[in-house]
């Protein structure tokens, strides 16, 4: 599709624009962890690549022959499980966005028309690939306060064929626990719908019940089903690293590595050997991130709350929080989610994503640092929601 741009393009437009023009940014926009990966990972990604090791500077494919057995070393370290070999079956692959427009294409959208729902307010990465699949009918299931950003069975659209989910989702927080995935599971099986979890953030919950996909998916022998993990945010700064796997039944498993064999050469092998390095010996490295993202997160919300902010819900995975839209600021009626946060943009420097009539503000940058100024700005906003 000619024209537009998704909503992460556009706040970097008017950040920089702002940048220009002078206004002292307190960013709260970025989704993207502060700062390098850790240690552990970095040393054993040097070591990698100092390696004579013909197969550490190779292609990896679908395949990880530099790093034996990755995508299930990956998967596990996660899970904290084994699943049964003739069960499920892996992939390994280069993070999870560039994956995300392979999925409507291994369930056939190249010849033939394909249903794909995913869900709004989220991620736009896969709402922007349904739109350049011309086969594919996209349509949204709506999350918010009422149904607490998790939908039902009954949400699902008519005629959908691929369900595309994101939980722990960017940008609520919310979690899926395993009775809400059972629910699910057992409709999809049920309607010969495949589904897809995007699991980026699991790693990051701060809930025991926060669960995946792949801990209930078992229970349903007639499901086709696919979940993706990264290490972009596990390592403190991975987003640049592009390592992850995938576990899923192994039919979808096989059509996807039809589609990716094709079209992808797999991931970097000495950064994928730095990331198993800190998964299999460093949890207490993950275990710091995630604790630093909810005292964060916690400092945020009380400041918010506080100059009149209402929470859209509380998260309970991840490094963001998501805000209700105010209908007065700066002694103005305001009419949308985006008109809001452009205006704090450019009044005060506070700079957030606005996801539908929704705003989201992250904690990746030192909240702590920023407190003052931000009390400050958001009295200067005069957050009213009569």
């Amino acid at each position: 599709p000619a024209g537009g741009a998704n909503v992460s393009q556009q706040i970097r437009q008017r950040r920089s624009e702002a940048e220009a023009a002078g206004i002292k940014l307190l960013d709260l926009s970025i989704g993207e962890p502060k700062g390098p990966a850790l240690m552990s990972a970095r040393q054993a990604a040097s070591a990698a690549v100092l390696s004579d090791a013909e197969a550490m500077h190779a292609y990896q494919y679908n395949e990880s022959a530099a790093v034996p057995d990755f995508a299930r070393r990956f998967i596990n370290a996660h899970l904290q499980r084994d699943f049964a070999d003739e069960d499920v079956d892996y992939l390994p692959i280069p993070g999870i966005k560039p994956i995300l427009g392979l999925l409507p294409l291994a369930c056939g959208c190249a010849g033939e028309e394909l249903g794909v729902a995913t869900t709004a307010p989220g991620y736009p990465i896969p709402a922007n690939w349904c739109a350049y699949h011309p086969n594919v009918t996209h349509q949204s299931i709506q999350l918010n306060s009422a149904n607490a950003f998790r939908f039902g069975p009954a949400d699902i659209p008519a005629g959908t064929e691929l369900l595309m989910t994101n939980y722990p989702p960017n940008p609520s927080g919310q979690i899926a626990n395993d009775a809400w995935f059972r629910e699910i599971c057992a409709y999809c099986a049920e309607n010969d719908i495949r589904l897809f979890n995007d699991a980026a953030y699991v790693a990051l919950s701060h809930d025991d019940e926060s669960a995946t996909l792949s801990s209930v998916a078992e229970e349903f022998p007639d499901l086709s089903w696919a979940e993706a993990f990264t290490a972009a945010k596990l390592i403190g700064n991975g987003t640049g690293w592009h390592v992850g796997a995938m576990v899923g039944s192994p039919d979808f498993i096989a059509d996807m590595k039809e589609v990716k064999g094709k079209t992808d050469a797999g991931f970097v092998a000495a950064m994928a050997a730095g990331v198993i390095a800190t998964l299999e010996e460093d949890q207490a490295g993950i275990d710091g991130f995630r604790a630093l993202y909810r005292e964060r997160l916690d400092q945020l919300m009380a400041l918010m709350g506080n100059a009149g902010m209402r929470l859209a819900i509380e998260p309970r995975a991840g490094f963001y929080t998501l805000w209700e839209t105010p209908t007065e600021a700066f002694g103005e009626p305001v009419n949308s989610a985006a008109e809001f946060n452009f205006s704090m943009i450019e009044r005060t420097g506070v700079v957030g994503v606005h996801f539908g009539n929704f705003l989201r503000y992250a904690v990746c940058a030192d909240v702590k640092s920023m407190y003052g100024d931000l009390e400050d700005a958001f009295r200067q906003a005069r957050i009213s929601y009569d």
